[in-house]
């Protein structure tokens, strides 16, 4: 498990590690900030287009021979990424990393499911829940206090040494515990999920450049939902699908998969809008809004094994509820901030929300999968992964273009008054962050612990 949740957190960290020196990478390699913004884009596109694969690949290959190409991957990404002389190499080294993590984040899922028992699976997925949020949390905080100190590079040589210790690690203690089956990989299956959940992520990414009318997204998106519909219905009449979507025959799972994409939608547009709100409305320097989330960040770290056994021992109901009860009530705070918030309000706040945060993500994606049988743990992995990175695309490209809108057309009234139209703009993201809080709060009340 060491060996698997430090190579996740290195990939999840530099999923968010790089957003904070994208305008000094943009300078350096002389692109424009469209450009710039595919090593992002790029990050996000490879997990939505490799995580629903695993699914297969996890059944047909052994544990460690999936877990040796995870870490390879990862070092090849982080070192050619670290050297990079050109933006074209840089790019190259991102999309590799991220193919490593697209193979480490349903493995990881799929070993706890193999090796503990269903009564100490929230212990385990809490620890995971840990490193899911820390990793994405704690990103901008030390890619900041990197920038400030050594140069860009160091964002990723700093990855290599927990590497390292993981491939080590892994080669010496990780045994095979899935089972191998005989499956072919359906080719036409693999166009069909590239193009639709590629086409989906790829469309809401590059909305806040483009525009929301604009003939590249709207027609990226609608080809990727026709892709999409076309890979299910070609999924539901395989004997042995790529990925066996009749896990959604299970209420649980599918109450589940909805709550996971919510709090995925909620989590990353919100790690993204906070510090654009304490940078635009409050005028914070990128390091120090870093800091003013690092205490939410790591008392959510220390909290999330307690989390997980609380899981295991009083059922989902009793964490996921609360959990959602404080996310909702940050939110409702969050749409009261203005230009004059003290810095303290924003830490509590945060701390909050994260507590809530960590309750509800690795709890609900215990009990998700719990629902299932266990020869659909691997598609109900690829499933419930590949929809939470979907909804963190989507998440981002729709909270801040609404954000920009709403900034544009209260500049359009008052204009000069920038710091007033970034509160206008935070408020109203928060506001929808707000109601699907509620709904996430709805929803947790017909959670329940499955029979099996």
């Amino acid at each position: 498990m060491a060996a698997l949740l430090v190579a996740g957190f290195v990939g999840l960290f530099s999923e968010t590690a790089l957003n904070i020196a994208l305008g000094q990478l943009s300078q350096i390699f002389q692109v424009d900030p469209t450009t710039i913004q595919w090593l992002a884009t790029g990050y996000f596109l490879t997990l939505g287009i490799l995580i629903p694969v695993t699914g297969i690949l996890m059944q047909k290959f052994t544990t460690r021979q999936m877990f040796m190409t995870s870490v390879l991957l990862t070092i090849i990404g982080t070192a050619l990424a670290a050297t990079a002389s050109t933006f074209g190499m840089l790019l190259t080294g991102r999309i590799i990393q991220a193919a490593g993590l697209a193979i480490n984040l349903p493995l990881t899922q799929n070993v706890i499911f193999a090796i503990y028992p269903p009564h100490k699976r929230g212990g385990a997925m809490g620890v995971m829940g840990l490193v899911m949020l820390a990793g994405p949390a704690l990103g901008p905080t030390i890619a900041g206090l990197i920038l400030d100190t050594l140069s860009w590079n160091w964002i990723f040589w700093v990855q290599v040494p927990f590497l390292l210790f993981s491939l080590i690690f892994g080669l010496k203690y990780l045994p095979n515990v899935n089972e191998i089956r005989k499956v072919s990989i359906d080719v036409f299956s693999v166009i069909l999920s590239t193009i639709g959940f590629g086409g989906i992520v790829y469309g809401f990414s590059v909305s806040g450049v483009n525009g929301w009318t604009s003939s590249t997204v709207l027609g990226s998106i609608i080809i990727g939902l026709v892709a999409v519909i076309l890979f299910a219905a070609r999924q539901m009449k395989m004997e042995t699908p790529m990925m066996n979507l009749r896990a959604f025959k299970y209420p649980m799972f599918v109450l589940g998969v909805f709550m996971s994409f919510i709090t995925f939608f909620n989590m990353l547009s919100m790690l993204v809008i906070l510090p654009m709100y304490m940078q635009m409305a409050l005028l914070i320097a990128a390091f120090t809004t870093g800091l003013i989330l690092l205490p939410g960040s790591l008392l959510n770290c220390i909290l999330a094994p307690t989390i997980g056994r609380l899981f295991d021992k009083y059922g989902p109901k009793a964490v996921i509820t609360p959990g959602t009860i404080l996310v909702a009530v940050s939110y409702a705070i969050f749409t009261q901030f203005g230009t004059e918030t003290s810095l303290w309000m924003i830490v509590l706040t945060f701390i909050v929300m994260m507590l809530g945060i960590g309750a509800v993500l690795a709890s609900t994606q215990t009990n998700t999968l719990n629902s299932l049988p266990k020869q659909y743990y691997p598609d109900g992995i690829a499933i419930t992964q590949t929809i939470q990175q979907v909804a963190g695309a989507v998440g981002i490209a729709v909270m801040v273009s609404l954000l920009s809108a709403k900034q544009t057309s209260y500049l359009a009234i008052a204009a000069n008054e920038l710091p007033q139209s970034a509160v206008a703009g935070s408020s109203f993201v928060f506001t929808i962050g707000l109601v699907l809080a509620v709904i996430n709060l709805v929803l947790s009340l017909f959670m329940k612990k499955p029979a099996n």
